[in-house]
């Protein structure tokens, strides 16, 4: 029970009316309020009779005592130290700042290591700027809210307790020092990647043993640059857009997802072209050793791969194959027979000029392969369908074919199309190569010089490329490396690596 309290306001004066309520509880977890009994007004003088007659029974000291009826005129008992009361309900919430999420920033930034070793490298400029704060303010405004440095300046650090934290005032966050900070990073790079591969060792216990490399791209928006020889260029884009310039982006982390290294390339940089230099890198950096790279088909040539071979210590490599490498092999791997690996994966296995080729195959994946390729073929066909009762003209035709071909790349190589010169179409189901598609569903070809290893040991070495591909899809997703306003190549590059300081947090 509790009392309730209506005001009224009657020829300028306030009226107060009180009553004794209660709380009920009905079906459904509804509560209600029931009077219990109505006191009617009750005024100063009397508010001041009620509390003094009111008594109460302390139970544990077993005797009657007087307790104020509101609790505004309570006194604080002697027993509890350094308190003063206050008034909730005149309480107001102003300049409302996050802090928890920026404290465990900062917590981890200090866990890794990153504070020591940023304010050595950085140090302070002599109007006194601490770069190592504002690197702070930058990385975690990446981590926490991803936006521009812009939006950084103007919203994010004003609503947040980065300042208290770092002990610093609204200039740390100024649009020019964080732009200047940007500048200073580059040339610590090679110098972080060996500090993170102490860390991710110490804290973690993480082995080198294993290294996954992957590649992707991310777009600019802006119009291209003048400058044909900068690192903004139009190329293969992972992202679907082939209309815009872009960067491509290198990445090595371990089977566990710690980042050792990146690099930013030229957005026309071919994949091929790109192990070699990191072969090296990593070779320069952390020494000669037993590694086995993990890789998606696409990045190593047979020349790198032969150097991998004959280097010493040798090299090991996991790769997948290109789907017209397993043409040539597939009389040989038919006469293999199939091993399980596990529940729904099994595979073949043939030893070749030093190297051992997986043939695996995945009912899962089979079934995902097989439900895309109806799904393509079958929007096809209805278009095609479409497009023969239609009365165009044969140039137009041709189009809205390409159009189509665009749209179910993989459904049109099933398919035979002919206009005649009349522009009369005509199409037909290839089934030789619908029965060849069938047969190659759910499969795909691995190759590797490892060839005394257990079947099941490399296919679960090479799903572990999924690692490097989550590592893409945070750096794209949760910490929003896009879009990139930056004009000048070093921006580009220092916009990148915040990103990557970020994701070091992140994981």
């Amino acid at each position: 029970m509790y009392l309730k309290c209506n005001r009224r306001r009657k020829d300028g004066k306030e009226h107060r009316y009180w009553s004794i309520m209660e709380n009920r509880r009905c079906a459904g977890g509804k509560m209600i309020q029931r009077p219990v009994l109505y006191l009617g007004e009750i005024n100063d003088s009397q508010r001041e009779a009620w509390i003094r007659t009111i008594e109460v029974f302390d139970e544990e000291r077993g005797e009657q005592g007087s307790l104020a009826l509101f609790s505004s005129d309570r006194e604080i008992p002697s027993t509890v130290a350094d308190a003063i009361g206050v008034r909730l309900s005149q309480f107001v919430l102003k300049r409302p700042r996050q802090w928890g999420a920026c404290w465990l920033f900062t917590e981890l930034w200090g866990q890794l290591g990153l504070r020591d070793f940023w304010r050595q490298k950085l140090g302070c400029s002599r109007e006194g700027t601490d770069w190592e704060h504002a690197l702070e303010v930058l990385v975690a405004g990446r981590l926490i809210a991803p936006g521009s440095e812009w939006h950084l300046h103007r919203h994010w650090y004003a609503n947040t307790a980065m300042g208290d934290l770092l002990g610093e005032d609204d200039a740390i966050a100024a649009k020019d020092k964080l732009y200047r900070t940007l500048d200073l990073l580059l040339e610590h790079k090679r110098e972080l990647f060996d500090h993170l591969t102490a860390k991710w060792k110490d804290l973690f216990g993480v082995k080198y043993e294993v290294l996954l490399y992957d590649l992707t791209s991310t777009y600019f928006e802006s119009d291209p640059p003048e400058d044909k020889t900068g690192l903004r260029r139009f190329g293969y884009s992972r992202d679907k857009r082939p209309d815009c310039v872009q960067v491509v982006i290198a990445l090595i982390v371990t089977p566990e997802g710690f980042p050792l290294a990146y690099e930013v390339l030229p957005g026309n940089t071919a994949d091929k072209t790109t192990l070699r230099g990191f072969l090296e890198k990593i070779g320069d950096q952390y020494g000669k050793a037993e590694r086995i790279w993990i890789m998606d088909r696409g990045i190593p040539t047979e020349e790198v791969l032969e150097e991998m071979r004959e280097s010493h210590p040798p090299v090991y490599y996991l790769v997948g194959t290109p789907k017209g490498r397993l043409a040539g092999l597939e009389k040989e791997l038919a006469q293999r027979s199939w091993g399980k690996v596990r529940d729904g994966v099994k595979v073949k296995l043939l030893p070749q000029d030093g190297e051992l080729y997986v043939l695996a195959q995945s009912h899962d994946r089979i079934a995902k392969e097989r439900s895309m390729r109806r799904r393509q073929l079958k929007k096809l066909w209805k278009r095609l369908k479409e497009l023969q009762s239609m009365e165009v003209k044969r140039d137009e035709l041709l189009i809205k074919l390409g159009q189509a071909k665009s749209d179910s790349p993989a459904g049109w190589r099933l398919v035979e199309v002919e206009v005649s010169p009349e522009g009369k179409l005509t199409y037909s189901l290839r089934k030789n190569k619908l029965r060849e598609a069938r047969r190659r569903e759910g499969r795909y070809l691995l190759r590797s010089n490892l060839c005394d290893k257990d079947p099941a040991v490399l296919w679960q070495l090479y799903m572990l490329l999924t690692q490097v591909e989550e590592a893409f899809r945070n750096l794209k997703g949760d910490l929003s490396v896009r879009p990139i306003y930056h004009q000048l190549d070093h921006r580009i590059e220092a916009h990148i690596f915040v990103a990557f300081l970020a994701y070091c947090l992140h994981v």
